[in-house]
C-alpha cells in the first residue's frame, strides 16, 4: 500500500510503503530505483498490523520497486501506480510522484 504526502514547499514527497502483517512471517525489505535495488538497505518496521517505512522521494519522478518478504519472496505492491515488465520475466511496481 502506498500513501504520499508532499512537504509544504513540495520539494519532497514522503511516501509510506506498507505490507499487511498477515503475509509476513519474519521481515519485509524494499528494493528499488531509490536504493540501487539493495534489499539490505531498507527494512520495513512492524507497526499496528502492518510493516511500514517512509521514504523521501523527489517530485516529478517515477521509481520501480518490489518488496522482499522473509528474504525469499518478491512481491509487488497491490496499490502501485503502475506495473512494468522487468528482465526476470515478471513485473515491478511503480510509484509515480507528481509535481
Amino acid at each position: 500500500m502506498l500513501a504520499k504526502k508532499f512537504t509544504p514547499k513540495r520539494t519532497v514527497c514522503k511516501v509510506t510503503f506498507s505490507v499487511p502483517s498477515e503475509i509476513v512471517n519474519e521481515e519485509v525489505a524494499i528494493a528499488g530505483d531509490f536504493n540501487d535495488w539493495d534489499p539490505t538497505s531498507t527494512k520495513l518496521e512492524q507497526k499496528n498490523g502492518e510493516y511500514k517505512t517512509e521514504l523521501r522521494l523527489k517530485p516529478n519522478s517515477e521509481y520501480k520497486f518490489k518488496y522482499l518478504i522473509d528474504g525469499e519472496v518478491w512481491e509487488n505492491d497491490y496499490d502501485a501506480d503502475a506495473y512494468v515488465p522487468n528482465e526476470f520475466g515478471t513485473e515491478d511496481s511503480v510509484v509515480i510522484i507528481g509535481d
